[in-house]
């Protein structure tokens, strides 16, 4: 809801500060007083085209400021968010525009400088207009079909036809991605298929390179180890060396014999030292026997099979190769080797899964398109009452001779939406037997007022609620008719807030505030003002809308009738 008006130099007004209440707001004056400028100032700080001409003569610049009191959920608050603009849904939004005398243009947004194409599309949302050179909104048929939901209370239906949508895209995309992958796999089968065959034959086992690696480096080294093994059992002396050890035992034994047959007791030092000295020969003995045979054993551990080296090598290289090949390590070929083989299962099983996924996104497409049958039927029904409902508006706003239809027709298969398979259009044939045709097709701007009325009339308390304005909605009429005009614009402002420019007593007679425009004339200059009428000066305001230049008792009477 606007709340406040402030403003500063613009055109004939040098300083006006106006309070908004809720309700039915009605503007009067006479021709030329200034009504416009208070539209004017209005669209300025909504967004609308600046022109330097609306600088006040003698001033700098013009600066207008609104206000609005908005609810949480209000649309505003998302395009602040959009925008990433700071703000508190609990405070006012407060916009501003100031306009240079050289026609260069700011704006700001809770006092944050944004563009003017911000403020005009906040002012897309925060206001309607209707009036004598335009109808925002209704006149755009993009707007017809959230104002035909919100009609019909069909927005839980629209939930389901969006939600179906989602589910349905998501699985024509998933399906897509399968048949995506599983055409590069496929490309790659015939390689795959190659590369297992060669791990395969290949059997590659973890740790492998290093094991080969140090055989390879043993068997290159055999020939000289063997080589060094036996001149290590030459310089032992070989079976010579046992001989002339076992030799020298057997003479050690028979010098202790002697002596013992000698009369030498065992406890003789002689016998004793000769013990031990035959003693030692005999461990030497068994020493170098062991000796010569681990000088054997190590010789046989360098008896390898002809080639074996050549083999070793022929492995360790074909390991490798494989690997670079690969892009691997040598011991990550058994993982490779295993992924490749679950890769070729999956392309095996890859028209399995594709079907089931095509199916998937058929059964989503089904549900779509029941989701969106049901939403349509739902359309055309609403659409029927929300025509007989604006049909029956028309007679009393003059506008017998028009007719109004919602055309629901349904979009090409392939331009459905999330929204819905419709293209809806509010449509009117302004005379009997023209063709039907966009609201744009009423030429008057007071008929097309009177027509926006009508059809918010009938929409009244459903949809998002923004501030109307409608300007000189009565042009043309009187009496019965402008009485009709005044009693839909207060039932329209029960639901929200309305402000009319109005010529007609009719109208002004059920404003909840009275605003009346006046141009004054003080040293040579010109001033527009605004007044806000107490009810005694709204009765001399209805008289003189009545009576004209000179007002009368009879006039003052019929003022007291229509406040009554």
């Amino acid at each position: 809801m606007l709340i406040g008006l402030t403003i500063r130099d613009v055109v004939l007004v040098e300083s006006l500060d106006l309070v908004v209440g809720p309700g039915l707001t009605v503007l009067t004056g006479e021709t030329g007083a200034g009504k416009s400028i208070i539209l004017d100032s209005l669209g300025l700080a909504t967004g609308a085209r600046a022109d330097a001409g609306l600088v006040r003569a003698g001033a700098d610049r013009a600066v207008v400021t609104a206000g609005f009191a908005l609810p949480a959920g209000h649309p505003a608050w998302a395009v602040l968010a959009e925008k990433e603009l700071d703000f508190d849904p609990g405070e006012d939004l407060v916009l501003r525009r100031q306009l240079g005398a050289d026609g260069r243009s700011r704006a700001f947004v809770n006092d944050q400088a944004v563009s003017v194409g911000v403020l005009k599309e906040l002012g897309e949302a925060l206001l309607e207009v209707h009036g004598q050179h335009e109808t925002v909104g209704l006149l755009d048929a993009r707007t017809h079909r959230s104002l035909l939901d919100a009609y019909g209370g069909l927005e839980p239906k629209v939930a389901a036809v969006r939600a179906a949508w989602k589910a349905w895209r998501d699985a024509v995309s998933a399906a897509e991605s399968l048949r995506e992958r599983a055409a590069r796999a496929a490309a790659e089968a015939e390689e795959l298929t190659a590369r297992l065959a060669e791990l395969d034959r290949l059997d590659p086992k973890v740790g492998e390179e290093l094991q080969l690696a140090e055989e390879r480096a043993i068997l290159g080294a055999s020939e000289k180890a063997l080589a060094d093994i036996a001149s290590a059992r030459e310089a032992l002396g070989g079976d010579q060396l046992s001989s002339r050890m076992a030799q020298a035992f057997r003479a050690l034994e028979h010098a202790r014999t002697r002596a013992v047959q000698a009369g030498a007791g065992e406890d003789n030092v002689v016998v004793q030292r000769l013990r031990a000295a035959a003693e030692a020969v005999d461990r030497a003995l068994v020493e170098a026997q062991e000796a010569i045979a681990a000088v054997d054993n190590a010789a046989d551990a360098f008896d390898f099979e002809p080639g074996r080296l050549d083999k070793a090598e022929e492995r360790l290289f074909a390991l490798r190769a494989a690997a670079r090949k690969l892009g691997v390590l040598t011991d990550d070929l058994p993982a490779e080797r295993l992924r490749i083989a679950e890769a070729l299962r999956l392309i095996e099983d890859s028209e399995t899964a594709l079907n089931h996924a095509a199916a998937a996104a058929a059964a989503a497409e089904g549900a779509y398109r029941d989701a969106a049958g049901a939403l349509s039927a739902a359309r055309a029904e609403a659409g029927a009452r929300l025509a007989e409902v604006v049909m029956g508006e028309l007679t009393p706003l003059k506008l017998e001779k028009a007719r109004f239809r919602v055309a629901v027709e349904p979009l090409a298969p392939e331009r459905a939406g999330p929204d819905g398979a419709d293209r809806i259009e509010f449509e009117i044939a302004t005379n009997p037997g023209a063709p039907f045709g966009g609201l744009g097709a009423i030429a008057s701007g007071g008929e097309l007022a009177r027509f926006a009325l009508a059809l918010k009339a009938a929409l009244a308390g459903r949809g998002a609620g923004a501030t109307m304005i409608f300007d000189e909605v009565d042009q043309g009429v009187g009496g019965a008719v402008a009485d009709a005009v005044g009693l839909r614009l207060k039932r329209l402002a029960g639901a929200g807030q309305v402000l009319v420019v109005t010529h007609s007593p009719q109208v002004a007679a059920r404003g909840d505030a009275h605003w009346k425009v006046a141009k004054r004339e003080a040293s040579g200059v010109v001033r527009t003002s605004v007044a806000t009428l107490t009810a005694e000066e709204r009765l001399e305001e209805l008289a003189r809308m009545l009576a004209g230049a000179e007002v009368t008792e009879a006039a003052r009477a019929a003022a007291r009738a229509l406040m009554a």
